[in-house]
C-alpha cells in the first residue's frame, strides 16, 4: 500500500498554506516507462521504497529498507531561487542485522536546494544527499551512508514493472481520488556490500520497489494499514494489504496483487484472501505500541495457505518528532501453494498501531 511516514514532515507541510491544485490519481492513467519511475510534481506525495532480504557467504543475513518521499508544499509560486521551498524531501534508511539480532535506522529532510534532493528522468536518478539509486536501463545502482553502516548494491529488475489496483489506479477508499497510482518492481535481483562498524560482507538476496504517486488516500474513517511484500520460491511475489477502520474492521477497499513466474499479475480484492493476526505481539520500548508479527494469509483462488513470521521482533522505526511511527521489517513465509509445500520472504509493514495516521490536510480530515 506504501502510505506511510511522509508524516514525519507533516507539522511543518500543516503550518504552511496550501494554495495550489495537485491533481487526484483517477481511473485510466495511461503509465509509460522509463517516465513513471520518476517524478509526478503534479501529485502531492510521492514515493519509491526499497526493502529486501540479503545472505553473506557465510550465511549471515540481512533486511534493508531505503525510502525516498516528496511531499508538495506549494505549486502555484514560480522558484525565484535554488532554496525555494516547492516540496519537502524525506528518507528513511534501515539495516536489519537479523542474525545479529539489531535493527539501525536513519532519516533525514531535505528540500532540493542547488541538487540536495529530488527525482529525474533526466538524471535517472532519485536522491536525498548522498542516499540515492541510480538507473540505468533496467539496472540500478543503490548507494547509502550513514555512521555505522553503508550500503552498495546492484539491482537488476527479473520481471516487467506491475501496476497495481485496476483501470490505472490503486483504490483506497469510496471518494473519488481517494487512491494512488501504484507501480513495483517486485523481484530486483540484488548484489553488492554491507559495510556494518567496518566489517564488510558481500551479500546476494532480493529486493522489491514500490512507487506511488497521489494527492488524497486515507479517509477519516481509516487508522492504519498493515502491508506485506512476499517472493517466493517458484518465482511468484504477492501484495497485500489490509486497511484497519476506527470501528476496528476492515475497509472492504483493502486489495492485492499476485503476479505469476512469467510476470503476468492478477488483481486481489479484499474478498479474494485474508491476511490475519495470529497472536504472537512485540511490545515496543520506545512507543509502547503493540505489534502482531505472527500471520495467517490465505488466498483461495491460488490454492495458497501460508504462515508469515520474522526474524526479529524489534523493526519500528521511530523519530524525536510527535509523528507517527510504524513497524516495517523483514519477515519469512512458509507453507503451502497447491499441493507442494513453499517458503519465501518479505516485508511487512504496520502503521497506526501507535495512533491513528492522519494524512495528508483534506478538508475532511478529523
Amino acid at each position: 500500500m506504501r502510505i506511510r511516514a511522509v508524516v514525519l514532515g507533516l507539522a511543518l507541510l500543516l503550518a504552511l498554506p496550501l494554495t495550489a491544485q495537485y491533481r487526484q490519481a483517477l481511473p485510466g492513467y495511461r503509465y509509460e516507462f522509463p517516465r513513471d519511475h520518476f517524478n509526478h510534481p503534479e501529485f502531492e506525495t510521492e514515493w519509491w521504497y526499497y526493502t529486501g532480504n540479503l545472505k553473506s557467504g557465510n550465511g549471515h543475513q540481512f533486511g534493508f529498507e531505503l525510502t525516498f518521499f516528496r511531499h508538495g508544499v506549494s505549486r502555484d509560486v514560480t522558484p525565484t531561487g535554488s532554496w525555494d521551498v516547492r516540496d519537502l524531501y524525506i528518507a528513511h534508511l534501515a539495516l536489519s542485522d537479523l542474525d545479529g539480532a539489531h535493527f539501525y535506522h536513519r532519516e533525514r529532510v531535505n528540500r532540493a536546494g542547488p541538487g540536495l534532493a529530488g527525482a529525474t528522468l533526466q538524471e535517472g536518478r532519485v536522491w536525498n544527499g548522498n542516499w540515492q539509486v541510480q538507473w540505468k536501463d533496467s539496472e540500478q545502482t543503490l548507494q547509502a551512508i550513514a555512521d555505522e553502516f553503508h550500503l552498495t548494491f546492484t539491482l537488476r529488475s527479473a520481471m516487467p514493472p506491475v501496476i497495481h489496483g485496476a483501470n490505472g489506479i490503486s483504490q483506497k477508499g469510496k471518494d473519488v481520488g481517494r487512491a494512488s497510482h501504484y507501480i513495483s518492481l517486485t523481484r530486483l535481483v540484488a548484489a553488492g556490500q554491507i559495510d556494518l562498524k567496518g566489517q564488510k560482507f558481500d551479500v546476494n538476496g532480493l529486493a522489491w520497489m514500490d512507487h506511488e504517486f497521489f494527492t488524497n488516500q486515507l479517509g477519516p474513517q481509516q487508522v492504519g494499514w498493515d502491508w506485506i511484500s512476499l517472493q517466493l520460491e517458484d518465482n511468484t511475489e504477492l501484495m497485500l494489504f489490509r486497511i484497519r477502520r476506527k470501528d476496528g474492521g476492515i475497509d472492504p477497499y483493502s486489495s492485492g496483487t499476485f503476479v505469476d513466474a512469467e510476470g503476468r499479475s492478477i488483481h486481489l480484492r479484499d474478498s479474494d484472501y485474508t491476511m490475519r493476526p495470529m497472536g504472537d505481539t512485540w511490545a515496543s520500548p520506545m512507543t509502547r505500541a503493540v505489534y502482531p508479527i505472527r500471520w495467517k494469509i490465505t488466498v483461495p483462488r491460488l490454492g495458497m495457505d501460508l504462515e508469515v513470521t520474522t526474524p526479529l521482533a524489534s523493526q519500528e522505526l521511530t523519530d524525536s518528532s510527535k509523528t507517527p511511527t510504524y513497524w516495517e521489517g523483514a519477515i519469512r513465509a512458509a507453507g503451502h501453494k497447491g499441493a507442494p509445500a513453499i517458503d519465501g520472504v518479505g516485508y511487512l509493514e504496520m502503521t497506526g498501531y501507535e495512533r491513528p495516521v492522519v494524512m495528508g490536510r483534506d478538508s475532511d480530515r478529523k
